[in-house]
């Protein structure tokens, strides 16, 4: 049985979520400021976390922070209709979703088991595609679907689930130009809808973390105006 996070200070939503996702069989861990959230976090890590933005003592992106320093567990944010900009900073930071409040308890639930599926998430029906639970080796870079690992050079690079999914797609076929919305479709469940600079923002965070391990690194190719490809050789 999955264990989500639920990270606000609003007891009502705290109350009202946790009751969903339990009576979709899932354990509840419940936590009202992102510096006891931190600690719980390391101490009892969950398969998925959930964290509202603005909240006491530590907020939601300080938290996302933090915690992708050491860890690429899922995250989705809860958001509000004016946070667009602290929307495009969490991706950038490496967030895996983003619902702006007030939202249906149903989407939520439904954003939560697609996430975990991509993860393969223990007790939940994993149904990828054949082409995409093979392990994948393109030169340097290696990608093993089932761990969900990724590989440059040798070296450990640490990916969220979407960007893995992105990096996934243009690597499958090198040299092919893959378009924003073919993109958000390996990324996303059609339900969901993100706009070009969701992808753009995962782009950048994937060069980011490659350079970290190589400096040369220049895979991802950009075409203005008509998406992104993989190198090929």
């Amino acid at each position: 049985m999955p264990t989500i996070a639920l990270v606000d200070d609003d007891r009502n939503i705290l109350t009202s979520v946790s009751i969903a996702l339990e009576a979709e069989g899932f354990r509840i861990n419940t936590y009202t400021d992102g510096a006891s959230a931190l600690e719980g976090l390391k101490l009892n890590p969950p398969d998925l976390a959930i964290f509202d933005i603005k909240m006491p003592r530590m907020d939601g992106m300080e938290l996302l922070r933090r915690l992708r320093q050491k860890s690429d567990m899922p995250v989705i944010f809860l958001t509000s209709k004016d946070e667009e900009i602290d929307e495009l900073f969490g991706l950038k930071m490496g967030a895996d979703d983003f619902i702006r409040k007030p939202f249906s308890q149903r989407l939520l639930v439904e954003r939560v088991k697609a996430i975990l599926r991509r993860v393969g998430a223990k007790d939940l029906p994993a149904a990828p595609r054949a082409e995409d639970a093979k392990a994948l080796e393109r030169g340097h870079l290696k990608m093993d679907p089932e761990r969900h690992t990724c590989t440059w050079k040798g070296e450990q690079v640490v990916l969220t689930v979407t960007e893995f999914l992105i990096l996934q797609s243009l690597a499958q076929r090198p040299g092919v130009v893959k378009s924003r919305n073919s993109l958000m479709d390996a990324a996303y469940d059609d339900e969901v809808y993100v706009d070009d600079r969701t992808i753009d923002s995962h782009i950048k965070r994937l060069r980011k973390k490659f350079k970290m391990v190589d400096d040369d690194f220049e895979m991802i190719e950009t075409l203005y105006g008509v998406g992104y490809r993989f190198k090929e050789g």
